[in-house]
This record gives structure tokens, sequence and C-alpha cells, in this order.
């Protein structure tokens, strides 16, 4: 695989697309503080006649997810629409109306399930388990669950995963997310269905986003994804057959080296390891 191509500046290469997918937490913001050069960016690129949906992973609805951006003072001119995982999540749970929920995940992602017909329960009268991430993030590990996954095994119960990143930046701190604990019911031998990146569906939903606020659908040679996750933002773009851009400053930066001054042959040696090639490479998305 051939070195990565690293970009300054994202400007000079957004004539050759119509649509930016762009990730949310690492890119947009980091949980706590928002980035004014991505929100400019995105803004520049909708001047210029593009579509910029965000396209997040946060198990929650895109309406809630919205209300947090507003609360960090990312400016509606930035983007066009949200998409979320918990957009996803909250279909397949209505195409299963009525049936008993063994829930994981803290508080703070109740309103995933507003306004659906469900009962929660505990795990020994559970139809299926929906996972939005860790009881409590702040002091869990993933390995925390192996007994309770195990006796979700042996009731053969499947896990919707509703947001399939492994960790998220809080801060300058790595969180693990409901991804890690897909992965580990996964490993132990359970069915799992991820809702989010890298997978389908969101992207779908996005792309029929993007062609409502342009008033015409794009070719998927015009669409590009950009993110700091290689599982799930890099990845995911491969999968569906559009461009990428990977911002190193995310969730990886520690892998590269320096921060500000990644590796290129750490980069090289990372995506070969996990199959994908972004198009290009930036520290940080800005114009």
């Amino acid at each position: 695989m051939s070195a990565p191509t690293f970009i300054d500046h994202f400007g000079p290469m957004a004539e050759r697309y119509d649509v930016v997918l762009c990730d949310v937490w690492g890119v947009v913001h980091n949980s706590l503080v928002a980035s004014p050069e991505a929100h400019d960016a995105l803004s520049r690129f909708r001047a210029r006649g593009g579509a910029a949906v965000l396209i997040t992973n946060a198990p929650r609805p895109s309406h809630v997810v919205k209300r947090q951006l507003d609360r960090m003072h990312v400016p509606e001119h930035a983007y066009d629409a949200i998409v979320s995982s918990g957009d996803v999540t909250r279909g397949v749970i209505a195409a299963r109306p009525g049936q008993k929920v063994f829930w994981i995940g803290p508080e703070r992602d109740r309103p995933l399930f507003d306004g659906l017909s469900l009962e929660f329960t505990d795990l020994e009268h559970a139809d299926y388990i929906v996972c939005t991430g860790l009881f409590h993030d702040d002091n869990e590990t993933p390995d925390g669950y192996r007994e309770l996954f195990g006796k979700a095994l042996a009731r053969g119960l499947f896990l919707l995963c509703a947001n399939p990143d492994l960790v998220v930046e809080r801060g300058t701190d790595l969180i693990y997310c409901a991804g890690a604990l897909a992965d580990l019911y996964h490993t132990m031998g359970g069915e799992v269905l991820f809702a989010g990146k890298p997978h389908a569906p969101i992207y779908e939903e996005a792309l029929r986003q993007a062609a409502a606020a342009r008033g015409r659908a794009a070719p998927r040679e015009r669409v590009i994804a950009i993110g700091d996750s290689i599982r799930t933002d890099m990845k995911g773009a491969a999968l569906f057959g559009i461009d990428s851009l990977f911002v190193t400053a995310g969730i990886h930066a520690e892998e590269f080296g320096d921060r500000d001054a990644p590796d290129a042959r750490l980069l090289a040696k990372v995506f070969a390891r996990e199959g994908v090639e972004p198009t290009a490479v930036t520290r940080r998305l800005n114009w």
C-alpha cells in the first residue's frame, strides 16, 4: 500500500464532491470543545452548493444530537442534516413492536426509546438486548460484562448495538462505547446487529437526506466521508464505495506519534492492517 496523501486544507479538493458525510465526535467536536475550523470548512462547502450531512454513531435520535450541538455552539449553517445510529436503531426496534428489551447503557441515552412500543425487563425475560453503551462508562471496562454476556448467550439472545464505535473522545480521554461491548459479545459467540457505521443503512439514509437538501441525488463518486475512526469511518466509506478523508487528531492520534505531526509510516502500516486506503489524510478538518 502506498504512503497516504497528506493535505493541510480540504478546500482545494472540495470541488470534486457534491456531498460530505462528516463524522461528529472527533471532527466537529471532542464532546467538550467544538472545532471552529471544522464548522468553517463545512459552511464553505455548503456555500459552494454542496450538501453536508453529519453522520454519527451516537446512540440517540438526531434531534437530541442537534440539541447537544446547539449547546456547543455548532452553527446550523454548517450542515444540512444529522443522521445518527440512534435513528437506525429506532427503526429496528419499531419493526419488533411490543417485545421485551434488556437495555445496557447509561441513563442519558433513554431518549432513544421515546415513543417506541417496547417493554424494559431483566435479562431472564428479555426477547433481545439493546446496547447503547456501558452502564457507567467513566469507570467500567467491557471485560466486566463477561458474566452478564455468558447468561445472555445461554438464552440465545441477540444484541442490537446502537453505537458501533469502540471508543470516543471525551476531552483528552478515550471512553469505551457500545461497540466494545458488542465486539466482546460477538467474540463470545453471540449474534450482534450493528446499527451505525461502518454498515450501509446509516449511509443510505444520509444520502437520502443529502438528496433532499440538494434537490437531486449525487453519484457516489461525488461523495466523500470525513472521520477520525479507521474501523467505522474509513472502513464504512470503503464498504459503501465512496471516497474518504481521515482526520488524524482524533481517537487514533496517539497511535501515529505526535498528534500534530503524525508519522506517515505508522499511518500506512495501520491502514494496511485494517485494509483501508483513505483518499487523503489531514490533521484536522479545515478549509
